[in-house]
């Protein structure tokens, strides 16, 4: 068995961008999750409203069942999974197979880097229903997005070989 990974976060931490770097340095592939939203969650987010639980079931749902067809060759899947339920449908059926990396940086910080974005469907505005749904990870590997991609990308590493 293979580990797949969770890139977490609220929108604009650099969840792709991270997960992308580290499935090319573990050669497993990646997947972002906002590709398996289905239209009517993106409607609404583009639309600026905030997604619920309800809206989201079906979403984790689906990434669990990808991570699951995973598990044996592994995998990185950018998700926000700002919830410790949603944490709990990502990992169902995956025991120790799955780890979550959770991408954390402030609210301005966030915010400068969502507004500078031109071809996202998530608004810089949805940001504070995001926040205020974050529920910190209690087992993950934590890592600032203060610091340049090559560095956040060595820290995470550094934390899988230990």
């Amino acid at each position: 068995m293979k580990t797949v990974f969770i890139i977490m976060g609220v929108s604009g931490t650099g969840k792709s961008t991270i997960g992308k770097m580290l499935s090319k340095e573990l050669d497993i592939p990646f997947f972002d999750g906002d590709d398996f939203h289905p239209d009517a969650n993106i409607q609404k987010m583009a639309s600026g409203v905030p997604l619920d639980d309800a809206d989201r079931y079906d979403w984790l749902v689906s990434l669990n069942e990808l991570a699951k067809k995973q598990k044996n060759r592994g995998a990185i899947i950018a998700c926000s999974a700002l919830k410790s339920s949603y944490r709990d449908i990502l990992r169902k059926g995956m025991g120790r197979t799955m780890r979550f990396i959770h991408l954390e940086g402030s609210f301005d910080l966030i915010k400068s880097r969502m507004e500078k974005r031109t071809s996202h469907f998530m608004t810089a505005k949805l940001l504070e229903s995001q926040f205020a749904s974050l529920e910190f990870p209690k087992e993950a590997i934590t890592v600032s997005i203060a610091h340049s991609p090559d560095k956040i990308l060595n820290e995470i590493l550094s934390h899988i070989n230990a």
